[in-house]
């Protein structure tokens, strides 16, 4: 049996030397980032005549300058050249780089030590866009969401891991010396790890690359404007950023004054929401069954907003002197620390299937440079909530949990307008919802549809679960046609007009619909799109397959498509089906259901047809019900 864990990506050669490669990168940088800026804050006292505040301000702004300036080219180099050959150049530079900086670390030269930080951004602006530029290419679309998974976590541990090293190393005699050893080390394994990194072919050799930042930079957001659902998942994704950096930003002062905590407590607070970040970025693959499942998103982003306010009315009225022991052990504090990984939690939810939609969705010749579009939107965003924290905390005068208030509303009204913006993402939280609480929905043989290009569906009627069902399985968007007096209906009706669903009804009685149905059927295949029909015309009465109806014949008569045959098991006596009497008008008899959804060979158009797929669905239905 295939073991679709995504832990078993760890073990194969494919997707582990990149793994390590990236860790190691993320740990070093934010190993020698903070170490410099302890060294800086209690060793070396202002520096270039400057305050330590306006210094550690001032590195800050270093290390994000090159997202700005070199994203760009970045994102050109990554399409242009063989992927595997790149990072090991950018590897072999931070080598030398980290050389420069041990060397300066050994002997305190500060002011070198600043210039290295800034080459250490550029490195990273580098890297930034091979590195999720090449997963599409080293894994499968059912590994996807579980690579980028990965990746998210080991950021986020190498984030905290490397913040927390530089804390401890900062406490021996002699702290310069020992973390110029660390930093080289840990360049050295990113550069023996990236060697192992199997090829990956560029995806636009001819590709020119120019030298003009602003330029370039102003091409790649129309790059990334080209398809309107990628771009409002980069804006997505750059929000995250926002509200991850304004958290992490405050923690220090969060911690000290409405916690009255020791430094313990602001390492505590950030082991939670890093530790958080992870497990919701792993949690994704489970929850989206092996493929990107927008509808994990909207569930992301409301439990953001969800526990951020929970945060605010959860903050101790009377705070006492704090560790990290008090905060896991006292009831109020610890609502605090369970309200912060929850966050990180969902913040992992939110972000892993909106990088894996992007890579999916980007054509592989400008998928780099649209990685390289979203990390200096990224940047952007960063800087834009760095200025809102002192805009809202100074000039304005807010407490720290009252801005962490303000900024869960705001995710609410950025929430609302990319899902009113994107109806995908609000109807597969829907469709994700319901076929993950009302039924346990196997599937059979689902990859027999076509990836590309136009196919009919067609499948036994049982239930007003069905199209919901098909949807929550089938990877492309489907186009459903159902019966018109659905779409008079206020809340269902809604939901399929999102959806794309096409209204047909009786040619003798709404001869009007009738024909317009089959012109819509036909426009979305020639666009390249899944539709479904069931070809029986009504729900079933007695669980069994009726007679399908010629619109299939009439259908493939004007647009000869492959036809793939599928059927339901298992939802015959739900409380939306007619067993017992007319749906919804008895008690569910049972919750849970596991339902089967099987798919049959496709067939061929000229070889469809109504009678034929009917026994097609009845011998793939079997006796089941």
């Amino acid at each position: 049996m295939e073991d679709h864990s995504q832990f078993r990506l760890l073990s194969e050669r494919r997707f582990l030397p990149f793994f390590v490669t990236q860790f190691a990168g993320a740990f070093n940088d934010n190993l020698f980032k903070n170490a410099l800026l302890l060294l800086v804050t209690y060793s070396a006292g202002g520096l270039f005549g400057l305050s330590s505040d306006v210094v550690v301000n001032l590195a800050a702004m270093l290390f994000i300058l090159p997202f700005f300036l070199f994203s760009a080219i970045a994102g050109q180099v990554a399409d242009r050249y063989e992927k595997s050959t790149v990072i090991r150049w950018i590897k072999f530079a931070e080598v030398v780089i980290m050389g420069i900086a041990a060397v300066g670390l050994w002997f305190g030269w500060y002011e070198v030590l600043f210039l290295l930080l800034f080459l250490t951004g550029v490195q990273s602006a580098f890297f930034g866009p091979v590195k999720y530029a090449i997963l599409p290419q080293a894994l499968k679309e059912s590994e996807l969401v579980g690579g980028n998974a990965l990746v998210e976590m080991g950021t986020f541990v190498a984030i905290l891991v490397g913040t927390l090293m530089a804390g401890v190393m900062m406490k021996a005699a002699a702290p310069g010396p020992l973390i110029a050893i660390a930093v080289a080390v840990l360049a050295v394994i990113g550069l023996v790890a990236a060697w192992r990194i199997p090829r990956a072919e560029a995806a636009a050799p001819d590709l020119r690359i120019r030298f003009r930042p602003l330029q370039e930079t102003w091409k790649l957001m129309a790059i990334a404007r080209d398809n309107h659902n990628v771009f409002l998942s980069i804006m997505a994704i750059s929000w995250f950023w926002f509200l991850g950096a304004a958290y992490l930003t405050q923690f220090p002062n969060f911690a000290k004054t409405h916690l009255m905590g020791d430094e313990t407590v602001v390492t505590l607070l950030l082991a939670i929401f890093t530790i958080g970040i992870a497990a919701g970025s792993i949690a994704c693959e489970r929850l989206s069954g092996h493929k990107i499942e927008l509808g994990i998103v909207p569930i992301g982003s409301i439990g953001l907003s969800f526990f951020g306010i929970d945060l605010f009315f959860n903050m101790p009225e009377q705070p006492i002197s704090s560790d990290w022991w008090l905060i896991i052990t006292d009831p109020h504090y610890r609502q605090v620390a369970i309200d912060l990984l929850a966050i990180g939690i969902f913040g992992g939810l939110f972000i892993v299937p909106l990088y894996a939609y992007v890579q999916q969705e980007t054509p592989p010749a400008t998928r780099a440079r649209v990685i390289a579009a979203l990390n200096i939107f990224n940047a952007l965003f960063m800087v834009v909530s760095a200025l809102l924290g002192m805009l809202m905390l100074g000039l304005f005068g807010l407490t720290i949990p009252e801005f962490f208030l303000v900024l869960s509303i705001m995710n609410l009204m950025v929430a609302a307008y990319v899902y009113q913006q994107v109806p995908d993402f609000a109807l597969r939280f829907v469709i994700w919802v319901l076929s993950h609480t009302i039924y346990r929905v196997t599937h059979h043989n689902l990859d027999r549809i076509p990836e590309q290009g136009p196919v009919l569906l067609v499948c036994n009627h049982v239930s007003y679960m069905d199209a919901l069902v098909i949807a929550g399985a089938v990877r492309r968007p489907v186009r459903f046609v159902m019966d018109h007096s659905i779409f008079a209906t206020p809340v269902m009706g809604g939901f399929f007009r999102l959806a794309k669903a096409i209204p047909i009804g009786p040619k003798s009685k709404v001869p009007e619909i009738y024909e317009a149905a089959f012109d819509r059927i036909d426009e979305e295949l020639a666009a390249g799109h899944v539709v479904c029909i069931f070809p029986e015309g009504k729900l079933t009465k007695d669980g069994e397959v009726d007679t399908f109806k010629p619109g299939v014949d009439m259908i493939l008569a004007r647009r000869p498509v492959p036809v793939v045959p599928m059927a339901l098991r298992g939802l015959w006596g739900s409380f939306f089906s007619h067993c017992g009497g007319p749906a919804f008008s008895h008690w569910p008899r049972r919750f849970w259901s596991r339902i089967h959804l099987l798919a049959g060979l496709p067939v061929s158009p000229h070889e469809a047809s109504a009678e034929r797929l009917e026994q097609k669905v009845k011998a793939l239905r079997g006796d089941a019900q």
